[in-house]
């Protein structure tokens, strides 16, 4: 018995011995091996490690979060880090958050740091391989492939697209004078017009699927945020049981049945080579689906790539968009006197009408860019973005180990006080040029930086000066819903829990 209870005692021994040991590299009850430092200090002497809600780490942290408790979730964890960056401890794999523009820079400018994070392999059932999810040669090549569509001499055509959305949409708030009116009724309908018209080269207008469409991206959508919102639903089995797997299969065919007619009817007037015309008979303008098309044409690309291009840029162009349009105007009706500056650049730098302006009079409009920027800060449409380490990784003084994931928190990063006094006040004047020449450069970063940032942005800066040089030209903005009274949640985009309103009066 006696000896029973000795061989035990010293079995139990070893294993606490051999538990002890493991500790040090292995985050156990969480599942996931431990990030390192370089030099041999204490982790917590480099960023902060918050722990999580149970013994399992942070694993039990965000189960059953609605958008909007996620979203308080992140900044109260940003709160605790007293403004550096944390790590958190998940299955399988730890997170390092980063929150600073001087530590992200490494990982921007990384050429091996390009893989995306778990987070987006929520989307590829409806993205695919495309631009936003690929990584490696195909990222490369679709990049390089891509990049000649957003040139000078093609945002010049695209322009003309800008401006007749902008036209029709003044004439529809010309109906919504007087009135609360939610902008969710009106600019995501702007914004996905332009971005079908310029991807694919035709009039979501025009189609009879369109509509489907449009709710279709939203029911995706709404899927997307409550896999984000329930770590169980990032599995496939929970998700068919558990989760909203019919509702996701039925609008993911919808989606896909769509822009996969488009890019049919297209490709047969590429390969008729006749000049594509639409109903009315106006010779089509160019295109990106043209490019693609021709890639395909040289075998450089089938039709599942071209399919995965055409839905991820109509998907990042068209939420995104609206949720900084959204916001800029939100801004623009609570800060009368911002509104009154933009008003006064555009009589004193635009002479011509709408409908004549080029691209260079709209780069003219220096301070109405400065308000779009202010406004990008304090609401970046992305507030974070996701790296995957495919190898282990040295990052700022840290060992990360294989899988280990990176948050980077946009939202945190553009208001860090040491960069942006004042950081919840909207001043666009901090975007004049006199005063960003001291500013870090990775301290405003919107559309991401380094290899991976937005191919786009370009494309979405001139889509929003015009349809707010349109607006402004036309309407008085005044405000509805205040900035207190918004909820904000944390979705694919971030976005408000209620719709913004405000009212328009006629400018005279």
């Amino acid at each position: 018995m006696l000896y029973t209870l000795l061989i035990t005692g010293v079995l139990l021994f070893l294993v606490w011995l051999l538990l002890r040991h493991l500790d040090k590299s292995y985050f156990l009850l969480a599942g996931a091996k431990r990030i390192q430092t370089i030099d041999g200090s204490p982790l917590e002497s480099k960023v902060a490690v918050l722990p999580g809600n149970s013994i399992f780490g942070n694993n039990l942290d965000v189960l059953n979060m609605t958008p909007s408790r996620l979203f308080r979730f992140t900044r109260d964890a940003y709160a605790k880090s007293k403004g550096r960056n944390y790590v958190w401890y998940f299955l399988w794999a730890p997170m390092l958050n980063v929150t600073r523009a001087e530590d992200v820079e490494e990982i921007f400018q990384s050429t091996k740091l390009i893989t995306k994070n778990v987070v987006y392999e929520l989307l590829k059932p409806f993205l695919g391989e495309g631009l936003l999810i690929s990584t490696d040669q195909k990222w490369h090549f679709r990049r390089k492939l891509l990049t000649p569509a957003f040139h000078f001499n093609v945002l010049q055509n695209f322009l003309e697209i800008f401006k007749e959305e902008s036209l029709k949409l003044v004439q529809r708030l010309e109906q919504s004078l007087h009135i609360d009116l939610p902008l969710s009724h009106v600019i995501p309908q702007f914004t996905l017009n332009n971005v079908c018209e310029t991807a694919l080269g035709i009039k979501l207008d025009d189609m009879a699927e369109g509509d489907k469409y449009r709710e279709a991206i939203h029911a995706l959508e709404s899927v997307m945020v409550e896999r984000v919102c329930n770590p169980l639903l990032y599995f496939q089995p929970y998700f068919y049981f558990k989760g909203s797997y019919e509702k996701h299969v039925k609008h993911l065919k919808i989606a896909h049945d769509f822009s996969s007619h488009i890019i049919e009817r297209k490709r047969q007037q590429f390969k008729a080579g006749a000049p594509a015309v639409d109903e009315c008979g106006r010779k089509q303008r160019y295109a990106m689906l043209d490019t693609l098309l021709a890639a395909e044409a040289a075998g450089q690309i089938d039709h599942q790539g071209i399919c995965d291009e055409v839905n991820t840029f109509m998907f990042e162009g068209y939420d995104t968009t609206s949720t900084c349009l959204t916001f800029t105007l939100l801004m623009l009706a609570l800060h009368g006197n911002v509104q009154q500056r933009c008003v006064q650049e555009l009589h004193e730098s635009l002479a011509a009408a709408d409908m004549e302006l080029s691209v260079f009079d709209y780069n003219q409009l220096e301070y109405l860019e400065c308000v779009i920027k202010e406004s990008l800060r304090l609401f970046p449409p992305v507030p974070f973005l996701g790296r995957q380490c495919t190898e282990q990784s040295i990052v700022n003084g840290l060992i990360l180990p294989k899988n280990a994931q990176i948050n980077i928190h946009v939202f945190d990063i553009m208001r860090d006080p040491r960069h942006f006094p004042n950081p919840s006040s909207f001043e666009p004047e901090r975007f004049l040029p006199q005063n960003t020449v001291e500013r870090h450069p990775f301290a405003f970063v919107p559309f991401s930086a380094g290899q991976r940032n937005c191919i786009g942005q370009k494309f979405a800066i001139l889509e929003m000066k015009v349809l707010l040089v349109a607006v402004l030209r036309n309407f008085k903005l005044l405000p509805v819903t205040r900035l207190e009274d918004i909820i904000m949640e944390y979705g694919i985009v971030l976005r408000s829990q209620q719709s913004v309103q405000l009212r328009l009066e006629r400018r005279v």
